[in-house]
């Protein structure tokens, strides 16, 4: 990753990708699938399996997150410092694991250019999370934005954002909170250098992240203290649907610091959920596995051509969508006998959760 090194704020917006995109730039691919991986490790660490009392956690503790999930530079280059938990009133008081907060060491300085903190928030995948999706109604964000313009998001989102529950073991502060108090902790840990922040995530983590990034540096979460300087943020987000209205257009877009980047595929509905009423803010660029596999070899309307290294047996991770020609199984990605595990006594349990802090 030399290039994204040298080139690291031109990668993340700092000219608004301007002559990177059509066509897509080499390093801009990379820098795209690069988050794009770290927006699906939150669904492959996600515990989904209904008869386990770990359901709606991680599989992995996180300092084992990257290496469980096959993205061994990741492990390198970053350190997971938080998880994120969220809440919302479509839950009744459940809690989900909903993504985490990473760090570049020392070696992802050197590799990235300066010391970046990640943002990374899953997407849908439970019943739970479709009852948000569908919550489009539209209602103030003055709890973030304030001001007179008072911008309007879709209700289901900012619900999982800001919803707490004081009996919960992981939300007794919101998904918001934890994720607002552990960047201003890195911040401040690290503000003698030169510092990024970047958020991703997809389909509703799209939306969360696209809403966090706004969040961070409309109450000045990227400003250290002392001495009181700014960093960039930028949030690449992949199929997120609209998050809200032309007032949150307007404020979003005059904020200095931030950058967002939509990439969406023209046949995926989502992003264009809700259908009215709602206005998209950022650059968009056309479409998980399947979006990272377009952004490897998309040429615009041109002939699909590989320039980035990317095995398709990944495409049916989750899915089935590719041809049997190529002997891939659908949906092949799963926990190693989903979690069950042997005992001494030769008797088999499930055991799909390692033990992790908040």
């Amino acid at each position: 990753m030399g290039s994204i090194a040298r080139r690291w704020r031109e990668l993340n917006g700092q000219s608004y990708w301007k002559n990177l995109i059509d066509p897509l730039d080499i390093d801009l691919r990379v820098n795209i699938l690069h988050y794009g991986e770290m927006a699906q490790a939150t669904y492959d660490t996600f515990n989904n399996e209904k008869l386990s009392k770990f359901q709606g956690r991680s599989l992995y503790h996180k300092r084992n997150l990257f290496s469980k999930v096959f993205l061994p530079k990741h492990n390198k280059m970053y350190e997971v410092t938080r998880f994120i938990y969220a809440t919302s009133a479509a839950w009744a008081g459940a809690s989900n694991w909903m993504g985490f907060v990473a760090v570049a060491t020392d070696e992802g300085k050197v590799e990235l250019g300066r010391r970046e903190i990640v943002i990374a928030w899953r997407g849908t995948v439970r019943t739970l999370d479709w009852l948000n999706d569908l919550d489009i109604i539209p209602v103030s964000a003055s709890e973030i934005f304030g001001g007179t313009d008072e911008p309007k998001v879709y209700h289901g989102s900012l619900s999982i954002y800001l919803s707490k529950n004081p009996s919960s073991r992981f939300n007794k502060s919101s998904a918001r909170d934890q994720v607002l108090a552990e960047v201003r902790r890195l911040v401040e840990a690290f503000k003698n250098e030169e510092i990024s922040i970047t958020v991703t995530g997809h389909s509703l983590g799209g939306a969360l992240g696209t809403l966090n990034a706004a969040d961070i540096v409309a109450n000045e979460y990227n400003k250290s203290k002392e001495p009181n300087k700014s960093f960039p943020v930028t949030a690449i987000v992949f199929a997120s649907p609209r998050v809200g209205d032309e007032n949150f257009k307007h404020v979003i877009s005059g904020m200095e610091d931030l950058r967002l980047l939509r990439i969406r595929n023209a046949l995926d509905f989502v992003p264009h959920w809700p259908l009215v009423g709602y206005s998209d803010p950022g650059v968009d660029w056309p479409n998980l596995e399947a979006y990272l596999h377009g952004v490897a070899g998309s040429q615009g309307n041109g002939e699909f051509k590989l320039q980035v290294c990317r095995d398709l047996a990944l495409i049916n991770k989750k899915t089935n969508n590719l041809k049997d020609i190529y002997h891939i199984p659908e949906s092949w990605w799963c926990e190693q006998n989903k979690g069950m595990v042997q005992d001494s006594d030769g008797s088999w349990r499930l055991l799909d959760n390692e033990v992790d802090d908040v």
